[in-house]
């Protein structure tokens, strides 16, 4: 496995570097997000967001605005509030110790591993859907892993592979961009790298892979079978209608309260139209009453872990504002909007509304 990551392993930003606020960053990031959708937003937050010290102290709608777009903002909070820990506790110096790395908000098992072996090659061990694919195969686990004692076999499977790297005294090569810590960080870095591009939840590329001599589901036909993950939970589909409302130019969009989803964030004003959420808030029957115009704008899909949701937006003109929609709410022009921080499906209707404006 070491050999085949030194001559295998993708060239991603984050692995020309061993600074571990940078690693940090790359792994919150690859939550639930495909990497060619994270290159580009981690290196604009690199260039605005260059350490510990000045993510503590950004503006939050600063630190949202960079992370627009990438969803699951919880994610990003609990960045921040990381990072303000760090400075309050470690002098922002991020922390080497797995158990402090583990203690930072948003730190789980998985990325404390992660950052841990990769940055200081700690013999920590990691458990993501990419290594649990791997493992399960190499065996063939036929238990759900989602179950506590398959969980935890694999947690004790991982351990013994990192630790047994870690006793590995041959020299590791690799190619030029690849900045390796030691051999812990390389085995880590390879089972991940293994379930990415070669043990591929379909089609998996048996052929190319280095321990296909060692695989238990390749001797026994059972590739595809495993994991075993179970049947996966029904979509449910939801709708919303949302409203770009426009007078003498410029447009009405609200910030999201805290202690909700998308907490912070801006949108237009919307409504749900499924099951029992079809009621306008009295808001926004207020817009409607004054609309000169109203025509479709676009149609946004999306998905958003088992719902299926769908946005129809329609332009609205007014004759005249109402008089007072509460404190929530702010009227801005185009250039003003682009500046704030949206939540994915109104940045997409936001761009559309952008090119009709033109």
């Amino acid at each position: 496995m070491l050999e085949w990551f030194a001559h295998n392993a993708r060239d991603l930003p984050w692995r020309r570097t061993l600074d571990p606020y940078a690693i940090w960053i790359s792994e919150i990031m690859l939550q639930q997000t495909q990497v060619k959708t994270v290159i580009p937003y981690w290196q604009r937050w690199m260039r605005e967001l260059p350490n510990v010290a000045v993510l503590a102290a950004a503006p939050e709608q600063r630190v949202l605005k960079l992370w627009e777009g990438l969803g699951y903002y919880t994610r990003v909070r609990n960045l921040q509030k990381a990072a303000q820990h760090i400075v309050a506790t470690h002098a922002g110096q991020f922390p080497r110790d797995f158990d402090a790395v583990l203690a930072l908000p948003g730190v789980g098992r998985y990325t404390a591993g992660a950052i841990s072996s990769i940055a200081f090659n700690a013999p920590a061990p990691i458990l993501d859907g990419n290594v649990i694919r791997v493992l399960t195969r190499l065996l063939a686990i036929a238990e759900s892993p989602g179950e506590k004692a398959t969980n935890e076999l694999l947690w004790r499977l991982a351990t013994r592979l990192v630790e047994a790297a870690a006793a590995h005294s041959s020299p590791i090569t690799n190619h030029s961009s690849l900045l390796l810590s030691g051999s812990c960080s390389a085995l880590n870095q390879s089972l991940m790298e293994l379930g990415a591009t070669v043990c591929t939840p379909q089609n998996a590329q048996c052929l190319l892979c280095p321990v296909r001599a060692h695989c238990a589901a390749r001797r026994e036909g059972r590739v595809d079978e495993l994991p075993n993950l179970g049947p996966r939970a029904a979509a449910t589909s939801r709708e919303f209608h949302a409203f770009a409302v426009e007078h003498s130019g410029k447009f009405l969009v609200a910030q999201r309260p805290g202690g909700v989803v998308n907490a912070g964030l801006w949108e237009f004003p919307n409504l749900e139209v499924t099951g029992t959420h079809g009621a306008p808030a009295a808001s926004l029957e207020q817009l409607l009453q004054f609309a000169a115009r109203c025509e479709p704008l676009c149609v946004v899909k999306h998905s958003i872990t088992r719902y299926r949701i769908t946005q129809r937006a329609f332009h609205i003109r007014l004759t005249r504002p109402p008089d007072d929609l509460g404190s929530q709410f702010r009227w801005l022009a185009l250039p003003g909007l682009h500046a704030l921080p949206f939540s994915s499906a109104h940045k997409r209707i936001l761009a559309r509304l952008a090119e009709t404006s033109r």
